[in-house]
């Protein structure tokens, strides 16, 4: 019969399990409201590239009656972005979808304290820049390109200053 005094199992699970970091825990709840943001919004752009591009096309004889900080939000060449999104729809789907698993994996892993969950974390926030090779870098400039990375940064860097509580 085992001896039930072994200091050993009783010093196990008499520990504490370690508790989820505040920063940690908001930063995983807001990457998956982000995800799940994101999917439905690829989603949408996949089932309305057509019309999307139709839109840009009409709103191309008023560019030249808006301001040019409007002018600069759309990028160099809005039509020609929205006509490679278009032909490209499925591929920019499958890498925007891959991206936004792998950052839902990380941070699952990061709940756990893995510190495995931030470099996948990391490369799910890089695969969507792949879709330059599909629609090239229209997709990157403007607003809404410049807040993205902003935001992006930022996430990483937020995730990097919990490293520390992770194995």
């Amino acid at each position: 019969m085992a001896d039930l005094n072994q200091p050993s199992n009783t010093a196990n699970w008499l520990e504490e399990p370690k508790k989820l970091p505040s920063l940690l825990n908001v930063l995983t709840i807001l990457t998956f409201i982000g995800c799940g943001i994101g999917l439905i919004f690829s989603v949408i752009g996949y089932v309305n590239a057509a019309s999307n591009y139709d839109k840009v096309v009409q709103a191309q004889d008023k560019m030249d009656q808006m301001p040019d900080f409007v002018k600069k939000m759309m990028g160099p060449d809005p039509v020609g972005a929205a006509r490679l999104a278009m032909e490209n729809k499925l591929p920019v789907l499958l890498i925007g979808l891959i991206g936004y698993a792998l950052c839902l994996y990380g941070a699952l892993q990061m709940r756990q304290l893995k510190k495995a969950g931030y470099w996948i974390y990391l490369i799910g926030d890089i695969v969507p820049f792949t879709a330059i090779i599909f629609v090239g870098t229209g997709m990157m400039t403007g607003f809404s390109g410049l807040i993205g990375l902003i935001i992006i940064i930022a996430f990483l860097i937020m995730y990097g200053t919990q490293l520390k509580y992770m194995k």
